[in-house]
């Protein structure tokens, strides 16, 4: 039976008494401890051992006065001895002890002194004996209650995870699969946590039932873990009066976890070996919302090998969090704690308040989104219930958040059933902590209440069916992030019909935002009237950049929602081994009737590490402060031309010849060595990274080809063939045409004159996109965007200019961080100056002059913003300030400054663009 903490605190005060005159540590060590441990409803004999022998490494054996594996080291001294050299005794003992028994507490005494060390926080606590009731918290962790600090992956996460990988691949060997091993490995893994962390009582239950009852060999772990679940599953009114007292210790659990039968696994000595070393492992600090993800990682062999590639940080689901209601929340509590009037009936109504909280994760995953939420919405009660304490009303010890608050969506089985395990076991942490800030045990064993994970394809489902949108106050998580070039058909149709099902495709719309338009709509089911749920989703960074925004931001607007907050892109990952780092975004929604005054947009210098936060009117889906514009909502779209007067850019080649028509320098030298005759044919053949980093690459051309010669070149014919045999094979029925026209490039122009280059993809490093001018025959490929007629001095120095790269970086599409230069997107929508940019043509010369200063640099060595020469820097801003005040005549003092007079003048460019459109008569179908 649990004790509660008065009833052990009771029993401290006897203790205390008793052993007031205890001084020899030879005689009388054995018997305080037994009693000690009998302060704590515990039988001494099951759990720890007195003068266990260490074998000291180079050194006699040394004998622990007491030990309980893997939770307390003791050493005894007489009264009056030095407890400094008594501890220093129990630390020297610590390098011999097996890893897996490292105990987290040592304790040093006389009898009449006691100092407690915790080794994982290294706080200690040195008391008298008759102080002992007042310190008893300190020792919860002798029924399973301490205190946790969370750290973003903690090494002991990764290890219990591993321990856990090779319990599963130790089953599955022996041909248990599927569903029966994922729900086997979840209760056992509760389990484990239970044993540890005071769910079972008393603590190491299990660990010692499954050491002390199986046998070597593992050939009865099976039968007996199967009858642990049913007695799991049992309430103790209706168990048999026969049970084996070793199971009738544990307690109902809830039956929704243990209810489903089926066999459990037979095991051999191996599996018996791995499930111990799993059992023998400390569960306490483990954190139930990062083990979640490692857990499922290690079921992966192959994302094992990275294991926590795929794991969140809490930092990290903090930044979706916070801005998403914990802000607010704390907010109101530090208003309600300064309260001089009402302040109890406040507190109590904002207690009840968080109660009526709802949190739903349409891709929940392992839920760490919701654990995180979970918690934190517990700790804010604890606040609560503190503040109450202060002013002298003590507060019922009872939580009123619980887990049936919280709601999910996952598309496989195994990650909702962690989710749903890793909340009950969260649950419990909290409730230790309650425990622990008050004074009383409080527990909710058996399981009342369990969350909502519904096991299926978010896209498909009714969110409504979940969780009806009036009964839900936040809309959260981490959807998928797959490109238009990675998802399968099926995720293309799924997306399809929810972004564009006036369309064949979604186009270039990445999967995430499928989550967006389906929480949109899911608000917007709700009439004005009703308190709309807010919405939080981390999000590839290219929603905010490129076409995908024209595409998706006017649909959510439609849906009347405005964005309430927003970290611009910043490094989303672990560091973790194998750590997989994206870049990313988050962006909160709001129903524009429930928007707050300011919009919050954090914004990151350096992506890896901390934001700054401002406040705006409004943002626009760029991430930056729209107030200025007249339509806060404005997107850029893709123009197939200049929307004003400039010479028209292109693409560069594009081959569509599997490799058979290009070649390294390499490559070429030792073609010509058997075909010496295809030099005529051979081409310079530079990209964007060849062009930045001054490296060469070569194509056959076959413009303007001598047919008879062609047909004494053997390889070359060879290589024609293989080009028409690849594009006859391919899926696409463009390429398929082109196998006919097999010397001819898919698309693209062959320059005739000196054309003007623009890398497509340059490093975000760069103040500037190094652009300038090839000459033929160079023939640039798909890489490289071109300007073939009309490329003057006064258009490099436009494009050069800041104010042209400060309008790329705010709406270009981006790899990773890296800027992707869009002709549509980019150069055809750039709002022009009204001067005249021939002024520009002796500051642009100035320019390609510093750079011609350096022969031996390439353009990836000019433009390191470490290496940049001063005499190119001091060109270039030069230049910037010109262009500048072609637009605005007393400059800029921003990079956001231009971006947003740019978007006032797209906005200006294009409003009489979009009427004349609108007005244009639509042509009327012939009648037959």
């Amino acid at each position: 039976m649990r004790l509660t903490w008065n009833e052990i605190r009771a029993r401290a005060a006897l203790f205390a008494d008793d052993w007031q005159h205890a001084r020899y540590e030879k005689g009388e060590t054995q018997s305080f401890y037994n009693a000690f441990f009998t302060v704590f409803g515990i039988n001494r004999r099951r759990v720890a051992q007195y003068e266990m022998s260490v074998a000291r490494t180079g050194r006699a054996k040394g004998f622990v006065d007491l030990f309980w594996p893997r939770t307390l080291i003791v050493e005894q001294k007489s009264k009056g001895r030095d407890l400094f050299q008594a501890e220093q005794q129990a630390l020297d003992y610590l390098s011999d002890i097996a890893e897996h028994e490292q105990p987290r507490f040592i304790l040093v005494s006389d009898f009449q002194t006691f100092k407690l060390t915790d080794l994982d926080t290294r706080e200690s606590t040195a008391f008298a004996l008759a102080d002992l009731p007042k310190h008893i918290e300190k020792f919860g962790f002798m029924i399973g209650v301490t205190k946790r600090a969370f750290r973003d992956q903690d090494p002991v996460n990764i290890k219990a995870a591993e321990l856990v990988g090779l319990l599963h691949d130790a089953i599955k060997a022996s041909g248990y699969t599927g569903h029966k091993l994922e729900v086997f490995l979840t209760r056992i893994v509760f389990c484990l946590f239970a044993d540890d962390t005071g769910i079972f009582q008393p603590k190491d239950i299990l660990v010692d039932y499954l050491e002390a009852r199986t046998s070597p060999d593992g050939a009865d772990m099976g039968p007996l873990i199967a009858q642990l679940f049913d007695v799991l599953n049992t309430p103790e009114v209706n168990r048999s009066p026969h049970l084996d007292e070793d199971l009738a210790q544990f307690p109902y659990v809830n039956g929704h976890l243990f209810a489903e039968y089926f066999p459990a696994p037979v095991f051999n000595a191996d599996m018996r070996a791995a499930l111990l070393n799993a059992c023998r492992f400390d569960w306490t600090p483990i954190s139930p919302a990062i083990f979640g993800a490692l857990f499922q990682s290690v079921m992966d062999p192959q994302a094992r090998r990275a294991i926590g590639a795929h794991y969140t940080t809490e930092k990290n689901i903090l930044k979706t969090i916070e801005p998403l209601v914990l802000d607010d929340l704390r907010a109101e509590l530090a208003h309600l704690t300064t309260l001089k009037r009402d302040k109890r009936r406040r507190l109590e109504a904002f207690q009840k308040k968080l109660s009526g909280l709802t949190f739903f994760d349409p891709a929940c995953g392992c839920g760490n989104f919701l654990i995180i939420a979970y918690r934190e919405l517990r700790a804010l009660e604890i606040e609560a219930m503190r503040a109450l304490k202060d002013i002298g009303e003590m507060p019922l010890l009872v939580s009123y958040i619980d887990v049936n608050q919280f709601y999910g969506i996952e598309i496989e089985e195994f990650p909702a059933k962690i989710a749903e395990t890793a909340l009950w076991m969260m649950d419990h942490v909290m409730n230790n902590r309650l425990s622990l800030e008050f004074g009383e045990v409080y527990t909710r064993i058996p399981l009342q209440a369990a969350p909502t994970i519904v096991h299926g394809d978010a896209l498909d489902i009714d969110w409504a069916e979940v969780l009806p949108p009036e009964k839900c106050s936040f809309v959260l998580g981490n959807p998928p992030f797959i490109g238009q070039s990675y998802q399968t058909k099926e995720q293309r149709e799924a997306l399809r019909l929810i972004a564009r099902p006036e369309a064949k495709s979604a186009g270039p719309l990445d999967f995430v935002t499928g989550w967006f338009l389906k929480a949109a709509a899911y608000v917007a089911s709700l009439k004005p009237s009703k308190m709309a749920p807010r919405i939080a989703f981390v999000a590839t960074n290219s929603i905010t950049q490129g076409e995908q925004v024209a595409l998706l931001w006017p649909k959510l607007f439609e849906y009347g929602l405005e964005i309430a907050f927003a970290h611009r892109t910043f490094e989303w990952g672990s560091e973790a081994r194998g750590k997989a780092h994206v870049h990313v975004v988050i962006i909160g929604l709001d129903r524009v009737e429930a928007k707050r005054p300011e919009a919050r947009l954090f914004s990151y210098a350096d992506i890896k590490g901390e934001p700054t936060e401002t406040r705006h009117a409004y943002l626009s889906p760029y991430l930056f402060d729209a107030s200025a514009l007249a339509d806060p909502h404005l997107v850029v779209v893709d123009a197939a031309k200049p929307i004003s007067h400039r010479p028209k850019m292109e693409l560069g080649v594009k081959m569509v010849d599997n490799g058979h028509y290009t070649f390294s320098p390499e490559e070429k030298e030792a073609f010509l060595a058997i075909e010496p005759k295809a030099q005529s044919l051979m081409y310079n053949y530079i990209g964007g990274k060849e062009y930045i980093n001054g490296t060469s690459r070569y194509c056959l051309a076959f413009k303007n080809a001598n047919l008879p010669e062609l047909r004494q070149m053997p390889k070359v014919m060879e290589r024609i063939k293989f080009v028409r045999d690849y594009r006859a094979a391919s899926k696409k029925a463009g390429t398929r045409n082109l196998a006919d026209f097999p010397m001819e490039y898919e698309c693209g122009t062959v320059p005739d004159s000196e054309f003007l280059v623009v890398p497509n993809v340059s490093s975000e490093r760069r103040a500037y996109i190094p652009i300038g001018w090839l000459e033929p025959p160079t023939i640039p490929n798909q890489k490289l965007r071109v300007v073939i007629e009309g490329a003057s001095l006064g258009l490099f120095a436009l494009l050069t200019s800041n104010m042209h790269m400060a309008w790329m970086r705010a709406i270009t599409g981006r790899m990773k961080s890296d800027y992707m230069y869009s002709v549509g997107v980019v150069y055809n929508t750039f709002p022009l100056p009204e001067g005249d940019l021939s002024g520009l043509g002796p500051l642009a010369e100035a320019v390609l002059e510093a750079r011609a200063a350096h022969p031996e640099a390439t353009l990836a060595d000019l433009y390191d913003p470490d290496l940049m020469p001063p005499n190119l820097r001091r060109a270039h801003k030069a230049l910037d300030r010109a262009v500048d005040k072609l637009y605005r005549k007393e400059g800029f003092a921003s990079d956001r400054d231009r971006v947003e007079h740019l978007f006032a003048r797209y906005e200006a460019l294009v409003k009489p663009l979009l009427a004349k459109a609108a007005d244009k008569p639509k042509r009327r179908r012939r009648k037959s």
